[in-house]
């Protein structure tokens, strides 16, 4: 069963490079997958969010969550599965950006740009929300587009992110019902 979905995790990456991939679009999708370098357009959002008291409660739910989703994804996980990254197994795949140095599942761009945006989504006006949520969905689609992670990466880095979202809004919830 497990070879059946890493075939299909592999056959997926070649449908986007053989069928998706244009060479007009590559240096859209590797600007947009470097935005989530480090969660660094998140951090930088999430900041500047503290600035203004009304906007506070958000970016302090995005940090929170920032951290716990790295917690998770980069200290943990990553190394407890330490999955090879598919352009090291996958034959016929190339690779659109550097080589990445760390392990493969789950994403963490995924992982920071869905925690940060799922906590921003439940802090801040809907249509704010529904913009961090479309950029931390391209930014995902990305890292398939260039070849860094296999679509079960992406999707454990989603589902870390939203839990880990949802973790930094809870958090500051509490933090802001007892003043």
């Amino acid at each position: 069963m497990i070879d059946f979905l890493l075939q299909i995790d592999g056959n997926i990456l070649l449908f986007i490079q053989e069928h998706i991939r244009q060479e007009w679009m590559d240096g859209f999708w590797i600007t947009v997958t470097h935005l989530g370098d480090g969660g660094i357009c998140w951090l930088i959002l999430a900041f500047a969010l503290l600035i203004p008291k009304q906007t506070r409660k958000a970016g302090i739910a995005a940090l929170i969550g920032l951290a716990v989703g790295a917690l998770i994804t980069n200290v943990t996980l990553k190394n407890i599965v330490a999955r090879t990254r598919p352009y090291e197994v996958i034959q016929g795949l190339s690779l659109l950006i550097e080589r990445q140095h760390d392990f493969s599942f789950p994403s963490g761009h995924t992982c920071a740009s869905f925690s940060a945006a799922c906590a921003l989504y439940l802090t801040l006006p809907r249509r704010w929300g529904i913009v961090c949520l479309a950029l931390a969905s391209l930014i995902a689609l990305s890292r398939l587009y260039v070849g860094v992670h296999y679509p079960s990466d992406v999707l454990g880095g989603l589902l870390v992110g939203i839990f880990s979202g949802w973790v930094g809004w809870k958090l500051q919830n509490k933090v802001f019902s007892d003043r």
